[in-house]
C-alpha cells in the first residue's frame, strides 16, 4: 500500500568495509533486511519495519545522481560523496563507497574513520509503499512473520558517518525508549477522546441536518 507518511527515517550500521587511503574511499553497506522496531502513533502499536532488497525495491537513482556523505545527518557538514551505490539482491543489502573530500573538516573525519574512532554509518530514507503483514501471518513471499511492514519501494537520500547512532526505534524525533508506558497510555486515551469527540460532532451535524429537513417539510405542509 502507498505510504502517506513521508518523514525521513534512519537506520544504523557499523562501518566494516575496506579503506583505500589513496583514493580516499571506504566500502560500506548502508542497508539490510534487519527488522527495526517502530511505533505507529495512529494505530497505537509496535511493528517491525523491514526494508525489501529484491529487484526494484530500492530506488537508488537519487543517490547515484545527487548522493552526498554527511556527518551526523547535518546538511551543512558535507564530507564527501556516495558513489557506486548498488542493490545486492543475493545478500539482501545495499552497498556503496564513501569518497571523502579534502577540506579540513572532511580530512579530520576521514582520519577518524581510518583510525577506527568513527565506525558508525546511518542512512536517511523514506518509504514509498509497503506490505502490511498482520500478527502471526506470513508475508506474500513467505520470508517474514508479522506484525511487520515490508518496504517494497523505498528511497535513500543520504548516508552519514555518525558519532552517536540515531534512535532506530522511531526514526524521527523523540526516542520511543525514553517515553514511559504511562505517557504512551495517556496519549492513547487522549487520541481515543478526540475520536469520540469527532464522532459526537458528526452525529450532531447529522441531527441538525435532519432537523432542518423536518422544518422545511412542516413549512411545506
Amino acid at each position: 500500500m502507498p505510504n502517506n507518511n513521508q518523514d525521513m527515517l534512519y537506520r544504523f550500521l557499523r562501518m566494516e568495509g575496506n579503506i583505500d587511503a589513496a583514493a580516499r574511499t571506504v566500502n560500506i553497506s548502508f542497508s539490510s533486511e534487519a527488522p527495526v522496531r517502530r511505533y505507529d502513533w495512529g494505530e497505537y502499536k509496535f511493528y517491525n519495519e523491514i526494508l525489501g532488497h529484491d529487484d526494484g525495491n530500492a530506488d537508488l537513482v537519487r543517490l547515484r545522481e545527487l548522493g552526498v556523505a554527511l556527518f551526523n545527518h547535518d546538511r551543512n557538514k558535507v564530507i564527501g560523496a556516495v558513489i557506486e551505490p548498488v542493490l545486492n539482491t543475493a545478500e539482501h543489502r545495499c552497498e556503496a563507497k564513501l569518497r571523502f573530500d579534502t577540506d579540513e573538516f572532511s580530512e579530520m573525519i576521514f582520519q577518524k574513520v581510518k583510525s577506527g574512532t568513527l565506525r558508525g554509518i546511518s542512512v536517511g530514507y523514506v518509504i514509498n509503499s509497503f506490505e502490511e503483514v498482520a500478527d502471526g501471518k506470513k508475508s506474500a513471499d513467505g520470508r517474514f512473520i508479522g506484525p511487520c511492514r515490508i518496504a517494497h519501494s523505498w528511497t535513500p537520500f543520504e548516508v552519514s558517518v555518525v558519532s552517536i547512532p540515531a534512535d532506530t526505534s522511531v526514526g524521527v524525533g523523540r526516542a520511543l525508549d525514553d517515553i514511559p508506558e504511562s505517557e504512551l497510555e495517556e496519549f492513547r486515551q487522549f487520541k481515543a477522546a478526540k475520536e469520540l469527540e469527532k464522532e459526537k460532532q458528526r452525529r450532531l451535524t447529522k441531527l441538525q441536518s435532519l432537523a432542518r429537513e423536518l422544518d422545511l417539510m412542516e413549512l411545506e405542509c
